[in-house]
């Protein structure tokens, strides 16, 4: 048996909103809103502020669904109505305002703004398993490492957790570098004086923001915050070429063509400009014509080696405005080759 993570599709909807709706605490949390939980998702997947993972286990070649976890870049003024008294619970309030017109989601621009500006807030929606899943560790050690991943190269400057259903997964929380928010002195604190399980049987909030994490000691997941900007800020179509080359192992251009909907002459445009962007900020990752080199050998180690170098950067496959300057075309010098 194998547990592996990947982005959410259209077609996992229904299945991980059953996850919700059958939840015997988070369920019942949404009331009424619980039958349009599916619509709201639906409305949002796909746009640059909805960060997705379906948790799936392989066994004997039967793939069973595990979990889901989704996550959103919210407007400033929700963050504030978030944490104000009284408070409220987070998933259904979110479903009723993007159904109603109200979302307090970003939009795909104002997500590139934030991020190339103040920074992100980033709220956990929902991060539940099946029960049959509940007590296994592994299952939420890769729910952490599929966080991490998801965020990590953006620029953040709040991060909220889901709110827990059990003092377990509130402890979980806390453990990660959490803090609770104490709603009577507005700010965050280390320990409550409630019990754990009045916090979570309640509306709550718990999450860190970036100056109080860099006051204090690291913690894990802290260090979402230590961001770096681009070198190269590639274009959307640029970044979707290339987290796709890198999900199908590099790929030939035919394949990635046909993954992308592209035709294959748009693809060898595109990474002609990529290669062209790369060599004027860092020329050292295009190889040098090699003189008894084979082309095409030469093609693919000189992409093998900026893919590798992007997996180490996730920042440069991150939604960011274009820079002021960057308004010319990008040509490829003539010893580039796709």
């Amino acid at each position: 048996m194998s547990l592996h993570w990947r982005p959410m599709e259209p077609k996992d909807v229904a299945g991980c909103t059953e996850i919700i709706a059958a939840h015997p605490v988070i369920g019942p949390r949404y009331g009424p809103a619980i039958k349009n939980l599916r619509r709201a998702w639906l409305r949002l997947l796909g746009s640059e502020a909805m960060t997705t993972a379906v948790f799936e286990e392989v066994d004997r070649g039967r793939i069973n669904l595990a979990g889901v976890g989704v996550g959103v870049f919210v407007r400033d003024e929700f963050i504030c109505e978030l944490k104000a008294r009284p408070q409220f619970w987070i998933g259904p309030e979110l479903t009723r305002r993007i159904l109603n017109g109200n979302s307090p989601v970003l939009s795909n621009n104002e997500v590139r703004e934030a991020n190339s500006g103040d920074g992100l807030n980033e709220l956990v929606w929902e991060t539940v398993t099946w029960p049959s899943f509940a007590k296994r560790a592994e299952v939420y050690h890769l729910m952490g490492r599929a966080y991490i991943e998801i965020h990590c190269g953006f620029r953040l400057k709040e991060m909220i957790t889901s709110q827990a259903e059990s003092p377990e997964r509130l402890q979980w929380a806390i453990d990660a570098g959490g803090l609770y928010w104490d709603s009577k002195t507005a700010r965050y604190v280390k320990s409550l004086k409630m019990g754990p399980e009045e916090f979570a049987r309640n509306p709550h909030v718990v999450g860190i923001t970036r100056e109080l994490e860099f006051g204090r000691p690291g913690s894990w997941i802290g260090t979402l915050f230590n961001y770096h900007p681009p070198r190269f800020y590639f274009s959307a179509g640029e970044q979707r070429l290339l987290n796709c080359a890198i999900s199908n192992g590099s790929g030939t251009n035919q394949v990635l063509a046909k993954s992308l909907g592209l035709s294959l002459s748009t693809v060898k445009k595109m990474w002609l400009s990529i290669y062209g962007r790369v060599a004027e900020q860092a020329p050292e990752l295009i190889l040098p014509v090699a003189e008894t080199g084979i082309e095409s050998k030469r093609g693919k180690e000189k992409r093998r080696r900026l893919l590798a170098y992007l997996q180490e950067h996730p920042e440069e496959l991150r939604s960011v405005s274009r820079k002021p300057n960057d308004q010319k075309s990008h040509q490829a010098p003539p010893s580039a080759g796709a």
